[in-house]
């Protein structure tokens, strides 16, 4: 394999040597890429509670509850997500939800009455107990 001649060498070094510090930068990764600073507020839940985002936060089910590491509902926390589908969940209920490419929430408007946020970095989670169906029972029980 044959070698670079001298001169293309010592004119990429010259090249590298004029330019200007900080103009090789990496171009910002794709919006799919980008991490947001999402704020989970369920401190309005009572009683309080732990709470999880499967793959992004510790697990509540599978600790003991008195030593688990996962997020109590007593105060907000910030995650770090890319653009993508999660869930959020405690022990008696969980929704999707999404963070959208250019890092604002989203989620189904039926959840509206419980939960808060859509359009904006800050998801508020408002209820207890979710029930997103909001209509009348086929029968009732006697």
């Amino acid at each position: 394999m044959a070698s670079k001649p001298v001169g293309f060498v010592l004119g990429m070094l010259t090249l590298l040597a004029v330019l200007p510090a900080g103009s090789a930068q990496a171009a910002p990764p794709p919006a799919h890429m980008k991490e947001y600073a999402i704020t989970v507020d369920a401190t309005t839940l009572h009683p309080p509670t732990r709470w999880q985002v499967p793959g992004i936060t510790p697990m509540i089910m599978t600790m003991d509850p008195d030593s688990t590491e996962a997020y109590a509902t007593t105060e907000r926390r910030e995650l770090k997500l890319k653009p993508g589908s999660y869930k959020f969940g405690t022990f008696t209920f969980d929704f999707p939800f999404q963070v959208t490419l250019d890092g604002k929430l989203d989620f189904a408007q039926s959840l509206d009455q419980c939960v808060a946020g859509r359009g904006t970095q800050m998801l508020m989670v408002t209820c207890s107990r979710m029930y997103p169906y909001g209509g009348k029972r086929e029968y009732d029980y006697k």
